[in-house]
């Protein structure tokens, strides 16, 4: 064996070596590298298997253990181009586009078997023997119809993964370049000897690429160690982009439509990229049936938009801001964050703070809130009636208290179909009811509630047990404003005064407070 062939080994053993060693560093340090880790493992065994069987292709002595050799080498030429491109689709996040790539796993797999089994139908290599000239170790090989499949599956598959490396380094954070520029030039190197390989500009009668793989080695290595590649991962702004749950558009300078996400498109069933291109408001009308309320040159604005969309009613929380897209362009991003079900948690969260759940008419808290803001701006006089049923105790021990709940019900809805509309009508407590009657005297409230108390007392209450009738005692209080000196608080005690006076009287009837200002 010459002195060339020893260096050649040694060189390639050095390879193998530098490989293997990534593959045991990844390994121990695994859990770091959660994402990447198994793939880079695979991929660096698989060189390594390349990075050995050529050396132990060139310690050969007969031509059938060559071709032993050949099978065991292919193992790493076949699968490393793919698992390469495989490292980094996952690297930079592209997991569809991953799953998709795997299912090509079957090519070299198809290439080992054809290599192993080509003496039977030279598909893959017409000839192998010795080199006439150079003599063993040195192939003299004829190629077949799958070695040149082969060949250009892995230079496309070695092509792809450096294409890719390149469009991620454009638009990579700073954060991100260095370890991207080494994976560009890991993926540069076995392409370049590749193809001095193929066309014939390397040393003749064995294939020198392994000889080389140690520089990518070194590279891998040196990222890991000082630019933590794998500890910082990055991710594709894509993949980013396209997982928001939130429907994103992107609008150019002129309003044009030029991106939008996967949220989007589930939104707004028909958009679509032929839509790229088109006027903003012209196709918002045609995905909508409506035009765009707001103006999207006033960006940055936050606002609460409605929108029906199929046959439904949305509510989104709309973000329209400024997008610098590039030092020469800008455009606008539209953010829609849909919060239909909580804007209905929150009314139903309102409502039942202000209104009363059995009657669906103002609770106490409300009567107060709406009330005392109406007494501050009454300009003449302001009346409130109290009342409550007489005997309810009586009702609810006779006929149950689910039947007292629909007589307060119905109540409820008598009541409201006598008040005016300009009226404040609440359920103060129990079977106790507060009405206010701004601008209306204390005299024009005692004939509202004298009309009031006669119609309870004829009309008919439904319960388990059937109809039944009731009376209520009603007592009014009445203010004259601004110049009288009354607090709302004050004429409510007046009017439970009254209350307690129409009780006290025999019940069914109306009683105002004596105390009446005038």
């Amino acid at each position: 064996m010459g002195v060339t062939v020893t260096a050649y080994i040694a060189i390639m053993s050095a390879s193998g070596v530098f490989n293997l060693y990534l593959a045991i560093l990844s390994y121990l340090r695994r859990h770091y590298y959660k994402r990447i880790g198994q793939i880079f493992i695979i991929y660096t065994g698989t060189v390594t298997i390349y990075c050995f069987a050529a050396a132990f292709g060139l310690l050969s002595t007969t031509l059938e253990q060559v071709k032993i050799w050949t099978v065991i080498q292919y193992i790493g030429i076949a699968f490393a181009p793919l698992l390469g491109l495989l490292f980094i689709l996952r690297y930079f996040g592209m997991e569809k586009a991953f799953k998709r790539t795997s299912l090509l796993l079957i090519v070299p797999a198809v290439t080992v078997a054809m290599v192993a089994t080509s003496d039977f139908h030279h598909l893959h290599y017409r000839s192998l023997e010795f080199h006439p000239v150079l003599g063993a170790p040195y192939i003299e090989q004829v190629i077949g119809p799958w070695y040149i499949v082969h060949g250009m599956f892995i230079f496309a598959c070695m092509f792809i993964a450096l294409c890719l490396t390149l469009f991620q380094l454009r638009s990579a954070a700073l954060i991100y370049r260095k370890q991207i520029i080494i994976l560009a030039l890991g993926q540069c190197i076995p392409i370049l000897l590749a193809f001095l390989y193929l066309i014939g500009l390397s040393p003749a009668g064995f294939d020198s690429v392994p000889l080389y793989l140690w520089l990518t080695s070194i590279l891998y290595f040196w990222a890991i160690t000082s630019s933590s590649m794998f500890t910082l991962v990055p991710v594709a702004k894509d993949v980013i982009f396209q997982r928001i749950a939130d429907a994103v558009i992107v609008l150019d300078d002129s309003s044009r439509l030029i991106e939008f996400n996967q949220a989007a498109k589930q939104l707004f069933t028909d958009i679509h990229e032929n839509m790229y291109g088109q006027d903003f408001y012209a196709f918002w009308k045609g995905l909508t049936d409506t035009d765009f309320s707001y103006d999207l040159s006033k960006a940055p604005l936050t606002v609460e938009m409605t929108q029906s969309l199929h046959q439904k009613n949305y509510v989104f929380h709309l973000r329209i801001s400024n997008l610098s897209i590039s030092q020469k362009n800008s455009g606008v991003l539209l953010i829609f964050t849909d919060i239909t079900e909580m804007k209905k948690l929150q009314n139903q969260l309102e409502y039942f703070a202000y209104y009363d759940e059995l009657t669906n008419i103002f609770n106490r808290r409300a009567f107060f809130k709406y009330t005392k803001d109406a007494f501050r701006e009454a300009e003449k006089q302001f009346t409130v009636i109290l009342f409550d049923i007489d005997y309810f105790k009586y009702v609810n021990d006779t006929y149950g208290h689910h039947s007292g709940d629909l007589i307060l019900s119905g109540l409820s809805r008598l009541i409201q179909e006598i008040t005016p509309a300009h009226s404040i009508f609440a359920r103060y407590g129990g079977e106790e009811f507060v009405l206010a009657l701004p601008g209306s005297s204390v005299e024009e409230g005692l004939l509202l509630a004298e009309m009031i108390r006669r119609k309870v007392e004829t009309h008919l209450f439904p319960t388990e047990d059937g109809s039944i009738t009731i009376t209520i005692s009603m007592g009014a209080a009445g203010a004259d404003l601004p110049d009288g000196e009354c607090t709302l608080e004050e004429l409510l005690n007046r009017a439970d005064k009254a209350l307690y006076a129409a009780k006290e009287s025999g019940r069914n009837q109306v009683q105002a407070d004596k105390d009446v200002l005038t």
